[in-house]
C-alpha cells in the first residue's frame, strides 16, 4: 500500500462496504468480477461489495434446509415492501392488493410498457438515464424520445414538457419512464419536482411508469419520495425490488406497484408474468425489507463516507473531473471532459490504468465524457482505483 493509499484509507473495517479483501472478492464468478482480467479493478456493474446480510443469509440457508425451493405464491413480498415504505418514507399508501411479482425491475418495465401502450408508441426518458432503458425500449420497438436533465442533473421541467408534447402527438398512448432516483446521477426527485411532473403527464395524457429500484439509498439528511405519494401522481406505475439496495440481483424477484388509478391496468397483466420470479429470490427480498434495516443503514453510513472521501481523492489527484457528491444511489457520475482525453475516458482509464467504469457514451445525450464509478466497495479499493485513474494520465 503507497503513500496515497495510507493516508486516505480511514476505513474502521466495521461496516458492510469493509468486511471483505479484494482476494475474498476475487473469488466471486458474478459479472462485475469476472468480465475482466484480474489486473483489472472493476468499479463498473451496479453490484455491491459486500457480505449478504445476515438476516437474508439465514433466511436462504432455512429454505434451502427444508427444500423450499418450489413455485413462489403469496404476498409476503408485498407486504413487506408496504412496511418498509411506511417506516422509511412515511407512505401508506401503497396498497398490497394493487401490486404483482415479476421477474425483476426491467423485465418489469416492459410488461407496464405493454399495458400502458402500444406498438410504436413513444417512450419518454430523462437523458443521461440508465442503458438498458433505450435497449429494452428500443427491443420492442418503441421510439425513445429524449428529455435532457438540466446542467445540475435535475429533471429540466420545460424540456420535460417539450418532450411530452412530441410524444403526445398523433393517436398512440406515449409513457415516460421515470427513473428515481435517477441513475446514473444519483439525484433524488423533490415532492414539488414529481408534482409538477404528475401535473405535465396529466396535461398531455402521457402515462408515468416509476423505475424505484434505488429508493432505499439515499444520503444523510436526503428524502426518497414515491412518485404515487406526489399529487397526480395516482395513475403511475412503480417498479421497485430490495436488489439494489442489499445486493440481491442473482435473487431475481421485484415489484409492480399500482396507484389506485391504475389498478385496472396492472389487473391485465397476463397471469404468465408471475411465473419469472424466483421463489428463493422473494424469500430473500421479504427478509431484506423486514428484517435488513441495520444492515442497510451500515451500508448507508458506508456510502456517505466513500462519497467524502471521492471528492477529497479527486480534488487532490485529479483537479479536473469534476464531481458533486450524489443524494442517492451508490453510483458516482464523473465529469471527464476537462481531461481532453476524447470522449471514451473509460477505455483510457481501463487501457492505460486497469480500472473498469462505465462510459458515459450509452447512458445517451449527455453522456459523452462522463464515467460512471460504482461506489458500493471498500474506502480502499475507492482511492486504489484513482490512484490507478491518475496513472493513466501521466
Amino acid at each position: 500500500m503507497d503513500r496515497m493509499t495510507r493516508d486516505t484509507f480511514a476505513a474502521d473495517g466495521t461496516g458492510p462496504l469493509s468486511r471483505l479483501t479484494l482476494t475474498q472478492l476475487r473469488r466471486r464468478t458474478s459479472m462485475k468480477w469476472r468480465t475482466y482480467p484480474e489486473d483489472v479493478l472493476p468499479l463498473w456493474v451496479a453490484e455491491m461489495d459486500v457480505p449478504l446480510a445476515e438476516p437474508v443469509a439465514r433466511a436462504l440457508t432455512d429454505a434451502v434446509a427444508l427444500g423450499d425451493t418450489g413455485y413462489p405464491a403469496g404476498t409476503a413480498y408485498a407486504e413487506a415492501l408496504a412496511r418498509f415504505a411506511r417506516a422509511r418514507w412515511g407512505w401508506d399508501e401503497l396498497a398490497v392488493e394493487r401490486t404483482a411479482i415479476v421477474p425483476d425491475v426491467m423485465l418489469g418495465i416492459v410488461e407496464m410498457i405493454k399495458l400502458l401502450s402500444g406498438p410504436g408508441d413513444p417512450v419518454v426518458v430523462n437523458c443521461p438515464v440508465y442503458p438498458p432503458f433505450y435497449q429494452f425500449v428500443g427491443s420492442m420497438g418503441r421510439p425513445v424520445v429524449e428529455a435532457p436533465l438540466d446542467p445540475h442533473g435535475r429533471i429540466d421541467l420545460t424540456a420535460l414538457e417539450d418532450a411530452f408534447r412530441r410524444a403526445a402527438r398523433g393517436t398512440g398512448r406515449p409513457v415516460y419512464l421515470l427513473c428515481s432516483p435517477h441513475n446514473p446521477t444519483g439525484t433524488v426527485h423533490t415532492a414539488a419536482e414529481l408534482t409538477e411532473v404528475a401535473r405535465l403527464a396529466r396535461t398531455h395524457g402521457v402515462r408515468v411508469v416509476a423505475d424505484e429500484i434505488h429508493a432505499p439509498i439515499v444520503a444523510s439528511g436526503v428524502s426518497f419520495v414515491p412518485y404515487q405519494s406526489v399529487p397526480g401522481g395516482q395513475d403511475g406505475i412503480s417498479l421497485m425490488s430490495a436488489s439494489k439496495a442489499w445486493n440481491l440481483a442473482g435473487l431475481k424477484a421485484a415489484l409492480a406497484v399500482a396507484g389506485p388509478e391504475a389498478a385496472g391496468d396492472l389487473a391485465r397483466l397476463p397471469e404468465e408474468v408471475s411465473h419469472g420470479p424466483s421463489h428463493l429470490g422473494i424469500i430473500a427480498h421479504t427478509a431484506a425489507l423486514d428484517e435488513g434495516g441495520d444492515w442497510l443503514d451500515a451500508v448507508l453510513s458506508g456510502l456517505d463516507a466513500n462519497r467524502r472521501l471521492l471528492a477529497g481523492l479527486l480534488t487532490e489527484h485529479l483537479p479536473a473531473v469534476r464531481y458533486s457528491p450524489a443524494q442517492g444511489t451508490y453510483l458516482a457520475w464523473l465529469d471527464c471532459r476537462g481531461l481532453g482525453l476524447g470522449d471514451d475516458l473509460a477505455a483510457v482509464f481501463l487501457d492505460r490504468g486497469r480500472v473498469a467504469l462505465n462510459s458515459g457514451t450509452p447512458f445517451g445525450t449527455g453522456g459523452t465524457g462522463f464515467v460512471r464509478m460504482n461506489l458500493a466497495t471498500s474506502p480502499e479499493l475507492i482511492t486504489e482505483a484513482v490512484r490507478r485513474m491518475t496513472t493513466a494520465l501521466s
